[in-house]
C-alpha cells in the first residue's frame, strides 16, 4: 500500500468509516483532495444524490462536507500523536452565502490549533473544545469565493486519563 497516496488512503478510510458507522458520509462520496498537518481539503461531488429542488447542493450534503473536513484533519493528527483521544463535534454553525452549483470543496486550515488542543487534552485529562473554521468553495464557478462558511466546535478528551 506504499504506492497509494495519503489522500487516496484517507478517502478509502472515510468512505469505509461512512459505510460502517455513518452511512450518510458514504452516500455523499467525499474525496480527500489534500491532507497535511495544517490543512485538509475535501470534495463533495455535485451529483443528483446531493442536489436539492433548486439544483444546488443540498445543505445536508454541505454539512457532511464540513464535518468530514474538520473530522479528517483531527483524526489524522490524533493518529499521528499516538494518543488515545476521542473526538466529537459539540456544535455547528453555518452561513450559506451563495448557491453551490458544482463540485464543492471544503477547506480547514486549523491543523496547528488542533495539535495544540490534542496536547492540552492529554495534559489536562479534561474535555477541551475549540472552534474549527471550514470554508466551502466551488472553484469551477466562482474560484475561491466562499459559498458557505462553517464553525464546528471540536471537542476532545484523552480516553486514557479516565
Amino acid at each position: 500500500m506504499k504506492f497509494l497516496s495519503k489522500e487516496i488512503k484517507a478517502t478509502w478510510f472515510i468512505r469505509s468509516f461512512g459505510l460502517s458507522k455513518v452511512p450518510l458520509i458514504f452516500y455523499c462520496r467525499p474525496t480527500v483532495i489534500k491532507l497535511t498537518e495544517e490543512t485538509t481539503v475535501i470534495k463533495i461531488p455535485f451529483k443528483r444524490r446531493n442536489r436539492n429542488h433548486l439544483r444546488s447542493m443540498y445543505f445536508g450534503a454541505l454539512s457532511v462536507g464540513a464535518d468530514v473536513a474538520g473530522g479528517v484533519l483531527a483524526m489524522d493528527l490524533i493518529s499521528k500523536s499516538g494518543r488515545n483521544v476521542s473526538l466529537v463535534f459539540k456544535d455547528f454553525k453555518a452561513d450559506f452565502l451563495k448557491r453551490p452549483e458544482g463540485d464543492t470543496y471544503f477547506t480547514c486550515n486549523d491543523g496547528p490549533s488542533v495539535k495544540n488542543l490534542i496536547d492540552e487534552a492529554t495534559r489536562t485529562g479534561e474535555r477541551v473544545n475549540m472552534p474549527l473554521k471550514i470554508t466551502a468553495t466551488v472553484p469551477e464557478i466562482s474560484r475561491n469565493e466562499p459559498v458557505a462558511e462553517f464553525i464546528l466546535t471540536l471537542s476532545l478528551k484523552d480516553k486514557s486519563k479516565n
